[in-house]
């Protein structure tokens, strides 16, 4: 006789990877757990896969809180703190926190087609200011976007939210490891932004239609926004919180950035198996832990004897930086010529030293 299993009741949320979103829950930090002065550009600073762009709207810390919603599973969130008020914004100003989705990962959504998904957003949220925010779907592919409002009711009071989009049966993303699509949350807008009508359908992007009655984040310095458990997700229904297991999380995000050595942390750290090629130069081929979504760039830190080259058992040749020659999604060659004196074809074994960071970043 033949045996089935029952499924549970959850059994309608049991799709793996649903969630669009990765690091969703915050747990992941490579770059640190704080960071300041955080006034310009387009950058990322803490929790990884979140982008902070801001431009000329006060000035801030983003840190990984340990602030969460009781009873949920979350251990982390990330925060926004105004350091620097900004009080009147000027017309283009702007300060958002948004996430960025290559084009193969979303073909499933079938935009541009009859078929088009609608997708839906949640997330949990809290600040000291209530009133009107906004989150932003941007379809780079297409010059497209969409903007849905959400209100925080209660100061200082973790609220759940849920956004459901509209399916946009106008362009498809690339299939590719490109910028097609982008969530934005917005936490302050200048007038360029703001002095239309909010675009809650899919439309040809316009300025002013993107962040209309979004408050200013940014008024005051007693001013914070934290937020965890963000899902986006095929569906016009919010599931459960997709929780990945650690290492999972951890691999997913790799693929964008990856800390290979952290002196700070681990002091003096194997780098790679490398030859002295000249008296007075060493190279080493690295294997990524990740394959990358592109070619990285290595981000290695420099100073005084922050890498050493030890060969035949001696202390080694101490240098003090490290360059990239030629990379590929999953190996990159690094060699230097700083301060090495050697023996050309001598074999040795490169390392980071205490103060030494190296990454690699294939970021979108």
């Amino acid at each position: 006789m033949a045996l089935s299993k029952i499924p549970s009741a959850g059994f309608q949320d049991n799709v793996k990877f649903r969630n669009i979103i990765i690091n969703g829950d915050m747990s992941i930090a490579q770059r640190g757990t704080s960071a300041s002065s955080i006034s310009s550009g387009s950058t990322y600073n803490t929790c990884d896969r979140w982008v902070t762009s801001i431009s000329s709207l006060g000035t801030w810390t983003q840190s990984q809180s340990t602030d969460v919603p009781t009873g949920q599973g979350f251990s982390k969130s990330l925060k926004m703190d105004c350091t620097t008020a900004d009080a009147s914004p000027s017309a283009g100003d702007y300060c958002i926190i948004q996430q960025r989705f290559e084009g193969q990962n979303l073909q499933y959504l079938k935009k541009g087609t009859s078929n088009a998904e609608q997708v839906t957003l949640s997330f949990w949220v809290k600040s000291n200011k209530t009133g009107t925010y906004v989150a932003q779907l941007e379809d780079v592919d297409n010059n497209r976007s969409t903007s849905k409002s959400y209100t925080i009711n209660s100061a200082n009071t973790w609220e759940k939210k849920t956004i459901t989009y509209d399916a946009d049966t106008t362009g498809a993303f690339d299939n590719d490891n490109g910028f097609s699509l982008t969530i934005q949350f917005w936490l302050g807008a200048g007038s360029d932004w703001t002095s239309g009508t909010l675009a809650t359908t899919w439309e040809s992007q316009t300025s002013a239609n993107r962040a209309v009655g979004q408050v200013n984040l940014a008024d005051s310095t007693s001013n914070e926004w934290y937020i965890t458990g963000v899902q986006l997700e095929a569906g016009e229904t919010a599931s459960d919180f997709e929780f990945l297991p650690h290492d999972v999380n951890l691999q997913r995000c790799k693929r964008y950035f990856e800390v290979y050595a952290d002196g700070s942390i681990s002091g003096l750290v194997p780098l790679t198996n490398g030859t002295y090629y000249t008296s007075t130069g060493v190279r080493g081929i690295i294997n990524f832990d990740t394959e990358k979504r592109t070619s990285p760039t290595l981000n290695a830190s420099s100073g005084t004897n922050f890498y050493s080259a030890e060969a035949n058992g001696n202390n080694g040749d101490g240098f003090n930086s490290l360059t990239q020659a030629y990379t590929n999604p999953r190996s990159i060659l690094i060699f230097s010529t700083s301060n090495i004196s050697g023996t050309s074809g001598h074999g040795c074994v490169i390392y980071s030293n205490n103060n030494a960071k190296v990454s690699f970043e294939a970021e979108l």
